[in-house]
């Protein structure tokens, strides 16, 4: 019966040091609850010089990987340090060692998660991933233990906190999207190069991992459709609220028996749905069941301590599995193969915004582009004043395919009574 069980930790930053803290701070539980002891026996960092405010030895700290691998007594690596390559090959490295991998990594995970899900399953340890999504929302775990015994058919939702806090800022206190990113650069929300934000990166490797935890099938990166915040044009987020919407940054996908669609885009949804009144950099996933109905998880989807608080959560549940002889048994292939819809088979309503000749049967013209291809119009507004280039219209389509949808604006742009196509969105909610 093991007395102890060992930890090597991969990175001392942000995640890493919060992680080091909670196990420190929380031995008592953490026994009382696994009946062992859990120590962090080494931790690999770039400078082993370098300062730090922690609990841990100096001599915990090394700068070698192979340190930590090799030890025979480290039951458990965590791997924080970030990084694609490095990320990947440390992860490698640790499950042909034969050790327990906890990650937070999400980049590693979207791009070569089920590469390493295969290895876990051959090589028989554990790989735990619940930190790469959602900080310190269960997400991952909900749906590997919470509703394996439903069938998830779709799940919506905000995961990136950076984006969510920008729409808030814009939409209640009326700041410019220009505005609103140099405060979330300000308080730590943003990165210096906010990007992988704000175009939508970091919330399609979110939805790579959570829609292939969700259907059993191996989703890439090249599946998921996306679109970024920096297509927002001024006046878009009023329009919303005019008609009854809220603007947020969603990933979302769904399944039937056509396939399975992935997106991360800006969305219209009612105001009566619960992800509109999420705000700031809170996260927030919807997630539809055949039995269960719909579930919403909530909660802070980035930090240092929400993180660790994850991954710690992902280290009891290894060290539980160590403990009881299981350490590998869960089996990660994917159950299905994989089929993404064409954008024929992906239906949604959309909002057009768009600036024409204000001139007689303009709009007559304009109605027979949407039914020429198709497209049933909900909603035709015109506003009450024009602008320097012309009359602004908003058209609100009723259900139709992506394809429609791009074909309706291709054949919009290329009409020489439309000035300018403003800004086009899909639209969640039911009909009115």
């Amino acid at each position: 019966m093991k007395k102890e069980i060992n930890i090597g930790l991969l990175g001392f930053g942000t995640v890493g040091s919060g992680v080091a803290k909670i196990i420190h701070s929380h031995q008592q539980d953490l026994q009382y609850k696994l009946g062992v002891e859990v120590s962090i026996k080494k931790v690999l960092v770039k400078n082993i010089e370098k300062e730090r405010e922690t609990v841990l030895a100096k001599d915990v700290f090394t700068n070698r990987l192979d340190e930590v691998l090799s030890d025979p007594s480290i039951d458990i690596i965590i791997e924080v340090m970030g990084g694609t390559t490095e990320g990947k090959e440390a992860i490698q490295q640790a499950l042909y060692a034969g050790k327990a991998v906890v990650t937070a990594n999400k980049d590693v995970m979207a791009e070569y998660g089920q590469e390493l899900l295969r290895l876990a399953d051959e090589k028989k340890c554990d790989l735990f991933y619940e930190a790469s999504v959602g900080g310190g929302i269960p997400l991952i775990r909900t749906m590997e233990e919470g509703l394996a015994a439903d069938r998830i058919t779709a799940l919506t939702g905000i995961i990136n906190g950076t984006t969510n806090f920008i729409l808030t800022k814009m939409k209640h206190e009326n700041m410019s999207y220009e505005d609103a990113l140099a405060e979330a650069t300000a308080l730590g929300f943003a990165e210096a190069d906010p990007s992988a934000d704000v175009d939508g990166i970091d919330a399609q490797r979110k939805m790579v991992i959570l829609a292939s935890l969700a259907f059993s099938t191996e989703i890439k990166l090249e599946d998921v459709f996306v679109r970024g915040l920096k297509e927002i044009q001024p006046g878009d987020l009023e329009l919303a609220a005019r008609f009854g919407y809220t603007m947020k940054m969603v990933g979302s996908a769904a399944k039937n028996e056509d396939g399975i669609e992935v997106a991360v885009e800006p969305v219209f949804f009612q105001n009566s749905h619960p992800l509109a009144s999420v705000n700031n950099e809170y996260n927030a996933v919807y997630i539809y069941g055949d039995t269960v109905g719909e579930t919403m998880f909530y909660g802070p989807g980035a930090g240092s301590l929400p993180t660790a608080t994850s991954v710690t959560a992902d280290v009891v549940a290894a060290c539980r599995n160590i403990l009881l002889g299981v350490n590998g048994k869960r089996h990660h292939a994917p159950q299905y193969e994989r089929k993404i819809k064409t954008n024929c088979e992906m239906f949604a309503r959309y909002f057009h915004r768009i600036v024409v000749q204000d001139e007689v049967g303009v709009l007559t013209k304009l109605t027979g582009i949407y039914s020429d291809h198709g497209a049933s119009l909900a909603s035709v507004i015109q506003h009450p004043d024009t602008n320097d280039e012309g009359a602004e219209l908003v058209f609100i389509t009723h259900k139709i395919s992506r394809q429609q949808h791009l074909d309706v604006l291709a054949t919009l742009k290329d009409t020489p009574e439309v000035l300018n196509v403003l800004s086009h969105y899909r639209v969640e909610g039911d009909e009115s």
